[in-house]
């Protein structure tokens, strides 16, 4: 059974900064893409960033050139580094990892930007 453990979210202020991690088991992690999903309250969920395992990233124009994806595959754990965070930013962020063509999903952590 795959398990996604997120940490990192919280309360920030606009133009601050916040890193989310996501971590699992290393017998699926180093194969397998990674990605960040976010959903604000009445929007759907959209792709934030992914990147495959062989560190070939995709980031959403929304956040290209604030946000960063990378792997550690030493700590089997993918991090999403957010930078110059807007009020618009607020949205649960969950954590993917996409495996034989299914996506498995993290429980969700709450990122909060203050104006």
């Amino acid at each position: 059974q795959v398990q996604l453990v997120e940490s990192g979210g919280g309360l920030v202020q606009a133009g601050g900064s916040l890193r989310l991690s996501c971590a699992t088991s290393a017998s699926i992690f180093r194969r397998n893409t990674m990605g960040w999903y976010r959903q604000a309250p009445g929007k759907e969920r959209e792709l934030v960033a992914r990147i495959t395992s062989g560190g070939s990233t995709d980031i959403a124009d929304s956040v290209k050139g604030r946000f960063t994806i990378s792997r550690d595959n030493a700590k089997n754990t993918v991090y999403l580094q957010m930078t110059s965070l807007k009020p618009e930013d607020t949205a649960v962020y969950y954590c993917t990892l996409t495996r034989y063509g299914q996506d498995y999903w993290g429980q969700g952590t709450q990122v909060t930007v203050s104006s």
